[in-house]
């Protein structure tokens, strides 16, 4: 008996080792918590959490694209959110853009929702086209996040540079509205899905203006991430027309290092279960499995191509 004893416990302590080893620890980057990344990042974490066996899955805020990047290079997060202009910086180590060597241990997930670049002036602050902004305060987003390298992009393209407003702030989506709230700025640009709360929030708050990106100023930017598109009329609140903009795609992306199995798991989880996704933003009202592959600028993790492959959507 006592011996019985020994070997049952034996086994118990071996079947936990077991069940450690074969636990799987998802780490979902997002961005702040004011805006799309991180809402979408704790719906797709609870998918996770509930139909991935054995998976401990936690959500991190960041300041979004380059640092999610940054760290899944690490191998310090398995999946998260990034704009496909950074993740092709990344894959290509453009220095400027915050990638001092080329992330090669990167790899693509799918493409989801579009980002769109929304620039947004107090009513009163007598901002109407891009050239109005000289000498006015501004915030560009967080430093070198993927929506500061979207403002340096469109502002360049306008003949524009920091220099040319009288103040720069580099701060994310909410703190940026809270100073327009409280007439500090006067606009701000920031990279967002439509519809997002903190400028739903601010046109509630006071009357503004949407200032348009023509179509001709986006040619000249010459990165084929970046597409003509509109904000269309009523996504907020006094907004009664569409105003042209910039869509970017934006992307889920993992990592050489994490199992074919579980990346499969991840691109599964997404793209099948997406009215849980649309529930937490309407910005997943974009999100089209059968555009999933449009545009990579790096190669499909093996797992999430082999989901793929499945549902017939690539050879």
């Amino acid at each position: 008996m006592k011996v019985l004893k020994q070997y049952l416990l034996g086994a118990t302590l071996a079947l936990s080792v077991t069940t450690v080893q074969a636990s799987e620890f998802i780490n979902v980057l997002t961005g702040g918590t004011s805006g799309v990344y991180y809402p979408l990042g704790v719906a797709i974490s609870q998918l996770y959490g509930e139909h991935i066996p054995d998976a401990k899955v936690q959500v991190q805020a960041t300041r979004a694209s380059v640092e999610n990047l940054n760290l899944l290079e690490k191998g310090r997060g398995e999946i998260g959110f990034a704009l496909a202009d950074s993740v092709a910086d990344a894959w290509n180590g453009e220095e400027e853009a915050g990638f001092k060597v080329p992330l090669k241990k990167l790899r693509a997930v799918g493409s989801t929702y579009s980002n769109y670049i929304q620039i947004v002036a107090r009513a009163d602050s007598g901002i109407k086209t891009l050239e109005d902004l000289k000498g006015k305060r501004i915030s560009v987003g967080a430093p070198r996040s993927g929506t500061e390298l979207n403002a340096r992009a469109i502002f360049k393209a306008a003949g524009l540079s920091y220099d040319d407003f009288s103040r720069t702030e580099y701060l994310p989506f909410g703190e940026s509205v809270e100073l327009m709230k409280n007439r500090q700025l006067d606009a701000t640009l920031q990279s967002a899905g439509l519809g997002m709360a903190a400028f739903r929030d601010l046109a509630s708050h006071a009357p503004v203006i949407f200032i348009p990106i023509p179509a001709e100023l986006v040619a000249k930017i010459g990165n084929d991430a970046y597409r003509a598109s509109q904000i269309p009329a009523g996504t907020y609140t006094g907004q009664d027309e569409d105003v042209a903009t910039v869509a970017i795609s934006n992307l889920l992306i993992t990592h050489a290092k994490v199992s074919d199995e579980v990346a499969y798991e991840m691109a599964k989880q997404v793209y099948e279960n997406l009215p849980a996704l649309r529930n937490a933003h309407n910005a997943a009202n974009g999100i089209d499995p059968e555009q999933a592959l449009e545009g990579l600028p790096l190669p499909l993790h093996p797992g999430a191509e082999r989901y793929f492959k499945e549902k017939g959507l690539m050879n």
